[in-house]
């Protein structure tokens, strides 16, 4: 197999000067996940990269993408400045290739219907995809640079918490396929409304390829604006998913969904439970349907599909189900999660966190999540952050399990209420690092 970069393409790519040849299979702007053969690109970001490129070649990396000459061994990279050095590789990657893309955003579900994608796609050819949530300035980049030559799919995540960001990125990815999963309250301290989150969204559309599509969720109450935003940037197809539109949710039964993909029905089961990921296959399969793959044999991979860490993921201790959620949170996404309990069973218990970043009306979103918190019929609510105040002052004496600023202080007094055959929810955006609660139920601590 060809080298995925060889020093020559580099230079070619990037206007560089490599001081001598080399030839990688990989990228990686990371020591600590960096494999033998890899490209380490030293980006300034967090932390400037050039401190960790000695590090880079003890690890046997290829070779470093630098901007200025480092005095260690190996192969460097000399670019004017790393992050284009980056840009100008996905650049080149994306010109090279001959593979079927996929670019997916939406307020939440972008890494689940993302891996879905992975998963299904696969079922068809070699695919390439965004590792973990690589969303963002140098993420989408660093993912489209490390396309392999013989890839035929490929997917990538695209986020975004400020108008351009998708509008940049898209435009290296330029996909034949843009799909948008939801738009809900999120990032509202930045946009708003949810009328701004969408239109940001849709800039997702001004990259789609010649004759591509344009996936948008018929049950969004800003469908009409997502249709309109794609017809504006003159993509080729626009379709719909939902309960209604070009994929249709006929049924949903735990894991057992049954649909209509653009007229064929297809029954596949998904290795996840819940209406939300259910949406998400049926926007996957849509997906497929737009680049002309098989749908059935995509949806028959499904089954393999497992609920990723901190999006759903389940787990047992010492008795207890626990449902992984810990990773981010917005209104929507913590209506699903509490239904996805409430179709449990055993003594239901959710653990929430602050939802961050939700602008002025952030005490209302908070205390509204009352209601889904009764119809999952929860029969105990912990807390944790300032605004869950809000939530706790509307919750019946009843359900209230505890209340704490930090969901290090929420331990405890979780851990104490809890009993054999309990399921417990944990769900909270990232900053609340309900992780830790994860982590001690985990542990048994």
């Amino acid at each position: 197999m060809s080298a995925l970069w060889t020093g020559e393409d580099a230079q070619a790519a990037t206007l560089g000067t490599a001081t001598r040849a080399f030839a990688a299979d990989g990228l990686s702007i990371d020591t600590r996940t960096l494999r033998p053969g890899d490209l380490f690109v030293a980006l300034k970001d967090a932390r400037d990269g050039h401190d960790f490129v000695a590090a880079a070649f003890e690890k046997k990396a290829a070779a470093a993408l630098v901007s200025r000459r480092m005095d260690v061994g190996g192969p460097q990279l000399l670019v004017a400045n790393t992050q284009r050095g980056l840009e100008d590789l996905a650049r080149a990657a994306r010109a090279r290739s001959d593979a079927r893309i996929v670019a997916v955003t939406g307020s939440a579900g972008k890494t689940t219907t993302k891996e879905i994608l992975r998963l299904g796609l696969s079922a068809l050819g070699a695919t390439h995809c965004s590792a973990a949530s690589y969303n963002n300035h140098w993420g989408v980049p660093l993912s489209l640079a490390a396309l392999p030559r013989d890839a035929q799919y490929a997917v990538f995540e695209i986020g975004m918490n400020h108008f351009g960001e998708i509008r940049s990125l898209v435009g290296f990815v330029r996909p034949h396929v843009a799909l948008i999963t939801t738009i809900a309250p999120a990032h509202l301290e930045f946009f708003g409304s949810c009328e701004a989150i969408a239109d940001a969204k849709s800039e997702i559309f001004e990259g789609v390829a010649a004759g591509g599509a344009a996936l948008v969720p018929s049950d969004s109450p800003y469908a009409e604006r997502l249709i309109a935003r794609a017809k504006q940037s003159r993509v080729a197809r626009v379709l719909t998913f939902g309960e209604a539109g070009d994929a249709k949710l006929l049924s949903h039964d735990d894991t057992r969904v049954k649909a209509d993909i653009m007229g064929k029905p297809v029954d596949f089961q998904i290795g996840a439970p819940g209406r939300h990921v259910a949406n998400n296959a049926l926007g996957a399969l849509l997906a497929v349907a737009a680049l002309d793959g098989d749908v059935l044999n995509a949806a028959a991979a499904l089954k393999g599909f497992s609920a990723l860490q901190g999006r759903g993921a389940r787990f047992t201790a010492g008795g207890i189900e626990i449902i992984d959620e810990s990773y981010n949170a917005n209104p929507a996404s913590m209506a699903a999660a509490l239904a996805l309990l409430g179709a449990s069973k055993g003594r239901r218990i959710a653990v929430l966190g602050d939802m961050l970043e939700m602008g002025a009306d952030t005490q209302r979103h908070h205390a509204d999540l009352a209601k889904p918190i009764d119809d999952a019929r929860a029969d105990l609510v912990f807390l944790c952050g300032d605004t869950m105040k809000a939530l706790w002052e509307r919750l019946p004496a009843s359900r209230r399990g505890a209340w704490a600023a930090t969901s290090a202080e929420l331990v405890a007094p979780l851990k104490q209420a809890l009993r054999e055959g309990d399921v417990v929810l944990v769900k909270g955006s990232n900053g609340t690092r309900l992780s830790l609660v994860i982590d001690a139920l985990k542990a048994g601590t």
